[in-house]
């Protein structure tokens, strides 16, 4: 688990880069908003987006702040959910981003949420 420096960073930081995995092995990177919470990433996404179509085939998953001199990299195996979505993270997207999760679908489907508990923290803070 990371140290408080840097689960106050996971507090703040408005974006998380995302890697999911093609399914022909290439990796696709996109930035994302999440929560953070206990250990586990909570990202906002629609249904048909293109992370969401590779985490069906393959949930495994890298994360990263944008920072290189002071890296927060984790992974994990990501999991879809679907609506209804628990209550704090509702609160906690209108919160940080004036977002509802909630809202109507948009072009690429319903929403639904990527939770990623984390499996292995590669760096928390440090280049070293």
């Amino acid at each position: 688990m990371p140290g408080p420096e840097v689960l106050d960073r996971l507090a703040q930081e408005r974006i998380v880069w995302l890697c999911t995995v093609r399914p022909s092995g290439s990796p696709h990177v996109t930035p994302v908003w999440f929560l953070f919470r206990g250990d586990e990433w909570w990202i906002w996404t629609q249904e048909r987006n293109r992370k969401v179509r590779n985490i069906v085939v393959d949930p495994r998953v890298s994360l990263a702040l944008p920072d290189g001199k002071f890296p927060v990299v984790a992974e994990g195996a990501a999991v879809i959910v679907r609506q209804p979505f628990p209550e704090w993270v509702d609160d906690g997207f209108r919160r940080k981003y004036d977002w509802d999760v909630t809202a109507p679908a948009g072009p690429a489907g319903e929403n639904v949420l990527i939770r990623v508990p984390v499996t292995r923290w590669l760096m928390a803070g440090s280049a070293s």
